[in-house]
């Protein structure tokens, strides 16, 4: 699973590195520590042209009559998504590219305690992730929310967990986003074994209270 990204590149530059219109209320820039049901960026193609805006992270079915009603959606699986009651037309109709600068996942200790680890691309290059969103509303309560597509971990991620989040090459973009038909379904696909690096981080990321660019330092024992 993914639920925890690092977000550090400026709004303006995220928006010309993905050729996208920005919109006026995007999420503040750097966070080392963007928590599920906040407000993520995310890269859309609604209308013909990219936008660039915010949604909240964790999709929630239309059946839904409250946010909460139901499982805390932040992640969709590439093996089920296209079958999902929750997924199956977001997954033809609404994929959107969610940016990071890294995420984080956690093994355990001998005492069960939860260490942090976090996995870059070994160029320090923006990921991408696959994507998808729904619009939620019940009277006055309206979102924009989306879930992380995810699949099975590669050989090195699987050290650590056995799932990752689907990285998407620049490449890969437009085809994702619908903008090149369809055919997407081969995108979702775990990164190669030589693309991501990760290390051990300070316990200090499992608060969600925490933002700062010391979230990321490597761990000192």
């Amino acid at each position: 699973m993914c639920g925890r990204l690092a977000v550090t590149l400026p709004n303006d530059a995220m928006a010309q590195l993905f050729a996208a219109q920005p919109a006026n209320n995007l999420p503040e820039v750097p966070n080392y520590n963007v928590c599920p049901t906040t407000q993520v960026h995310v890269i859309w193609n609604e209308t013909g042209t990219r936008q660039l805006g915010q949604m909240r992270w964790g999709f929630i079915p239309h059946w839904y009559k409250k946010p909460n009603d139901g499982p805390l959606l932040i992640n969709a699986r590439a093996e089920t998504i296209a079958e999902k009651p929750a997924f199956k037309a977001a997954c033809r109709e609404r994929r959107c590219l969610i940016p990071a600068s890294g995420f984080y996942e956690w093994t355990k200790d001998e005492n069960g305690a939860r260490d942090p680890w976090y996995i870059h691309a070994q160029d320090k290059s923006m990921l991408a992730f696959a994507g998808i969103w729904q619009d939620w509303s019940n009277g006055d309560d309206q979102f924009r929310t989306c879930s992380v597509v995810t699949t099975g971990a590669n050989e090195a991620i699987s050290q650590i967990h056995h799932r990752m989040p689907v990285i998407l090459q620049q490449d890969d973009w437009a085809l994702w986003l619908g903008e090149k038909g369809k055919g997407a379904a081969p995108l979702m696909r775990a990164a190669p074994n030589d693309f991501l690096d990760f290390y051990r981080v300070d316990r200090a990321v499992n608060s969600n209270r925490v933002t700062g660019p010391e979230l990321i330092e490597p761990f000192a024992d």
